[in-house]
């Protein structure tokens, strides 16, 4: 990267239901550090953030536990209103050419899967790796990383240690909720993400799970309660909570 230029990043959205804390916060800490942040949607529109998880919508009484807190909504609506935001590319027309890094970010409601299954995303998540350039993925977004193939076929995680959303997290708000929101933490109801995502890996001992989880999240001010496994150019996390780590472990993937 040329001195005194300022490093750009890519991050790829579907057209709505993407997490607003993993997305936004990131964007956030990101764009607060200098690092210009432009983003790609199917179809060149302005993505929209999964509205449960932004407003609180159909959550009930456990509201206050899974929805976004406060500094992530701030954060998302400050994003809608970002130049880069409101003019996103078109997943077919975007390459790793021009960018420093890359941000996958999650998000569990039906929506995701358009960008989880692009083979356009899968193709320029292999890109970024194989010239080296730091690549982030974070709760569903490592789904997305293990689905890019190397040249061998192999996923672009064979060899190297993740993490990503646990079996027991997504079971857990699945569990709280399906009596009236169904499948909607189970993006595919088949398998969870920390299977899928072990599968694709040299070996199981390569996905690490971490302190056990409980409700509490890493802030800007109190990094301690998040976790994120770094692997060469590459940085994981498992969910909203481990965000701000998260934004700033890649930071220094960038190089600050």
């Amino acid at each position: 990267m040329a001195k005194n230029r300022k490093p750009k990043v890519l991050m790829p959205l579907p057209s709505f239901d993407f997490d607003p804390s993993e997305a936004a916060i990131t964007w956030r800490v990101l764009k607060d550090n200098g690092v210009d942040v432009f983003f790609a949607t199917p179809d060149a529109k302005p993505a929209v953030a999964d509205p449960r998880m932004l407003f609180g919508t159909g959550l009930s009484v456990f509201k206050r536990i899974l929805m976004a807190r406060k500094d992530a909504v701030e954060a998302c609506l400050a994003m809608y209103e970002d130049i880069n935001f409101r003019k996103p590319v078109a997943y077919k027309k975007v390459s790793e050419t021009g960018f420093d890094g890359l941000v996958l970010p999650g998000g569990h409601a039906q929506g995701m899967r358009i960008y989880l299954e692009a083979p356009e995303l899968h193709k320029l998540t292999s890109a970024f790796f194989a010239k080296k350039k730091p690549v982030a993925a974070i709760c569903h977004g490592v789904v997305l990383a293990a689905r890019a193939k190397r040249k061998d076929g192999k996923s672009a995680l064979f060899g190297r240690k993740t993490t990503a959303l646990l079996k027991k997290q997504e079971m857990a708000a699945y569990n709280l909720t399906r009596l009236w929101l169904g499948t909607y933490y189970r993006t595919y109801p088949e398998t969870t993400v920390q299977d899928e995502v072990t599968a694709a890996l040299a070996s199981e001992k390569d996905f690490l799970t971490g302190p056990t989880p409980d409700i509490r999240r890493d802030s800007a001010r109190n990094l301690k309660p998040g976790f994120t496994v770094v692997d060469g150019n590459y940085i994981s996390a498992r969910w909203p909570g481990d965000a701000y780590n998260f934004a700033h472990g890649f930071l220094r993937l960038l190089g600050y």
